[in-house]
Parts: structure tokens; C-alpha cells; sequence
């Protein structure tokens, strides 16, 4: 079968030529095994350094202190350490490398769609540092090799823990599945609503943002992007 590039055009294989004609040439220089990277340039040098939990909770104290509180008062003299080790979890994404979840695949003649939906996220706004959630759709298009659906669930969670804006968020996750499966195409929709527009500024409550990437040939082929589409909005 034909394969595509990241945007939708047949991609001929020399016999001796790139396993993913589609990666950017700084992509195939680094290796797949960095290509979180390639989003996250800090990500190397953060994975060796730990979160600096005391320097996170002396920073609350002060934001505290400048909004006119007592960080002493009871209800808030462990406030600092708490928000540290919550900021130690939600961006634990930082120091991982989602495509080494990918790493481990099987070896099947299936070529036919496969789709992870209503996958579960939260992660944190990196203009606000506000929370927003929703849902993740993901889908591909094997080419002899497939993962375990929860690796897929696993790479969502990774890149969610991270400072984050969501239309990034959806373009990356189409590169790791096309790009660590050597798939024929991917498709990732996000649904999300963020609280920095339900709780601040604005404050529309109830508004949901919607994103999409495809790559290959659901970029191509307009059956293939219909029928992840349907499969997302009537398979329930």
C-alpha cells in the first residue's frame, strides 16, 4: 500500500533510503528516540535535574505574601509544600520521553483503522498555568506493525503533564503515532475545556475547544478522515 508524508502526499521509498521519509531532516539526524525533544529542547537536561521542590514553595510563600495573605495562618502554612508536590506531578511529562512508551510493537498484517477513544486528560495551560481537561481521540493506520491500545493512553498521559497549549498538544501526539509507528497515517482530535476561559477573563463556562491533526493518509483521503470522524461522533 501507499504511504503518505505528514502532509498528504505519496511518499516514495528508495530501497536504501530513510525508514520516515515524512520526518523533518533535523528529526532523522536526531533519532526518533529524541524526537520529544524536538518539542521540548529542555527535555534532556530537565530529566537529569530533579524538580526543586523548596524553590517551588518558596516561590508560592511569596505570591502569597504578595497578594496580601499570611502564609503562616494555619490554612495556609503548608499551602507551599502542597503546590509543590502537586506541580512535581502535573509536570512530571517534562521528564519523560513519550516515544520510548511506543518503542514496543507487533508485527500484524492488519492495515485497517485502529481507534483509542474518549482517552481522558488533564493538563496545565502554560499562558495562565490553569488547568483544562477533556477527551483525546486517536487513531492510525498500521503499515505491519501495531502497540498496545494502553501505550496510546500512556503517550496522551505523558504529554498532558507538561505546560501545554492544546493545539500543540494535538500536533505532537500525531507525530509520535506516525512517526514511532512508521504508520500509513494518524489522526488525533482533542476536546477540551479550559478554565482559563470558564473561571477568568471571559468566564464562559460550558465552552469546549476542539482540535485536530491528521497525518498521511488521513490528511490524503478524504473516506479515511470521514470514516475517524463518524467512528468518534455515531460509534458510541
Amino acid at each position: 500500500m501507499t504511504a503518505y508524508n505528514q502532509h498528504g502526499e505519496p511518499a516514495a521509498r528508495a530501497k536504501d533510503g530513510p525508514r520516515r521519509p515524512w520526518l523533518a531532516p533535523r528529526a532523522r539526524a536526531v533519532g526518533a528516540r529524541d524526537f520529544a525533544s524536538i518539542y521540548y529542547p529542555m527535555n534532556k537536561s530537565l530529566k537529569l535535574r530533579p524538580v526543586d521542590r523548596p524553590r517551588i514553595a518558596a516561590a508560592v510563600r511569596e505570591i502569597l505574601l504578595a497578594v496580601g495573605e499570611d502564609p503562616d495562618r494555619e490554612g495556609l502554612r503548608e499551602t507551599p509544600e502542597r503546590i509543590a508536590r502537586m506541580y512535581e506531578e502535573m509536570f512530571s511529562g517534562l521528564h519523560k520521553d513519550a516515544a520510548d512508551v511506543l518503542k514496543k510493537t507487533f508485527v500484524e498484517k492488519y492495515d485497517e483503522m485502529v481507534l483509542v477513544k474518549d482517552i481522558t486528560f488533564d493538563s496545565i495551560c502554560e499562558h495562565h498555568l490553569l488547568p483544562f481537561f477533556g477527551k483525546a481521540h486517536i487513531a492510525y493506520i498500521p503499515n505491519g506493525k501495531i502497540v498496545g491500545l494502553s501505550k496510546l493512553a500512556r503517550v496522551v498521559e505523558i504529554v498532558a503533564r507538561r505546560p501545554q497549549v492544546q493545539e500543540r498538544m494535538t500536533e505532537e501526539l500525531a507525530d509520535l503515532v506516525m512517526n514511532e509507528l512508521d504508520a500509513q497515517g494518524a489522526g488525533v482530535i482533542l476536546e477540551a475545556s479550559h478554565t482559563c476561559m470558564s473561571i477568568r477573563g471571559i468566564r464562559k463556562p460550558g465552552s469546549v475547544c476542539t482540535t485536530s491533526a491528521m497525518r498521511g493518509i488521513f490528511r490524503a483521503n478524504l473516506t479515511t478522515r470521514s470514516e475517524f470522524l463518524s467512528l468518534i461522533r455515531n460509534g458510541k
